[in-house]
């Protein structure tokens, strides 16, 4: 694991674990097929704190410089993996950002203290977004009304600190658009992270001028046509692209990886799909996403 008492440039990284020390990724041999000159790409949720990545964090940090990402944006779902998702992105500056929050299936946890571990972790200035937060009624490992409270409090944390927010919800929309709805006045910009729902609920979104995140479920043949239908219905400067890794590897990589693990190199699968669905080469489409994160995050 990446040690926090150093800083590293993106450059530096690569060319030394890429260069000298033979990948660990189980994606290296697929994601270097589709290398090309693409312009440099946003990855705007990665679990990079997740335990399958202790053993080579590091690789998979490099791997995506390679794939081209530009700048990645690290996903805290507690207080801890917050303080991880910060402490990674400490140690590269202006390529590693992360957020500040607690998911909906952990709101059975959220304390009196929480939101003030929180904002004290949103204060350190490569933090750039409040969540993952929100509503998941698909799995309800929270009571609901426990998610709804903690929803309520991190969107008052984005309100408070001016932060955007980074937004969860599954089988929630009606709970969650009301609560979000209720607050949008007050709040500075706001994604729904991993957009897997209807039509409807798109325009709902749209309505309250959110950004919308696609991952790598477009790409599933067997549950993300809907959605591959919808990008078309998505304004050109409200789209995001992301991994969600190490979830949601795309079933479109060839040839198929060795293992089941996500990695934000995979991102370019992401980006191909997308942009053949929308009918636009990957390369004006990788600079209008970047372009799009950067407003979004301020970065």
């Amino acid at each position: 694991m990446l040690g926090i008492e150093c800083q590293l440039e993106p450059a530096t990284l690569c060319n030394m674990l890429l260069g000298n020390v033979p990948s660990t990724s189980s994606n290296s041999s697929p994601v270097a097929s589709m290398q090309s000159t693409l312009p440099p790409l946003i990855d705007i949720g990665v679990n990079l704190s997740h335990e399958s990545f202790n053993n080579d964090r590091e690789h998979v940090i490099a791997a995506a410089i390679a794939a081209g990402l530009e700048a990645m944006v690290l996903t805290g779902t507690s207080v801890a993996s917050s303080e991880l998702a910060a402490a990674l992105a400490g140690m590269m500056p202006g390529f590693l950002y992360s957020t500040a929050g607690l998911h909906p299936h952990d709101a059975a946890g959220f304390g009196v203290d929480t939101c003030a571990q929180l904002h004290a972790i949103s204060q350190q200035p490569h933090v750039v977004a409040i969540g993952e937060t929100g509503l998941d009624f698909n799995r309800d490992f929270s009571p609901r009304h426990l998610q709804e409270a903690a929803f309520a409090a991190q969107l008052e944390l984005a309100v408070q600190t001016g932060l955007p927010v980074f937004l969860h919800q599954r089988d929630a929309h009606e709970h969650f658009h009301a609560i979000l709805k209720e607050q949008r006045d007050h709040l500075t910009k706001g994604v729904v992270h991993c957009f897997t729902g209807s039509k409807d609920e798109l325009f709902d979104y749209l309505d309250l001028d959110m950004y919308i995140g696609i991952t790598g479920w477009v790409c599933d043949e067997r549950r993300g046509l809907h959605v591959q239908e919808l990008l078309h219905d998505i304004p050109a400067n409200r789209l995001l692209l992301e991994t969600d890794a190490p979830y949601l590897l795309p079933r479109n990589i060839r040839p198929k990886p060795r293992g089941r693990r996500n990695e934000p190199a995979n991102l370019i699968w992401v980006l191909g799909l997308v942009a053949e669905r929308l009918g636009v080469d990957r390369g004006s489409l990788a600079r209008q996403t970047t372009a799009n994160a950067k407003l979004f995050f301020g970065i």
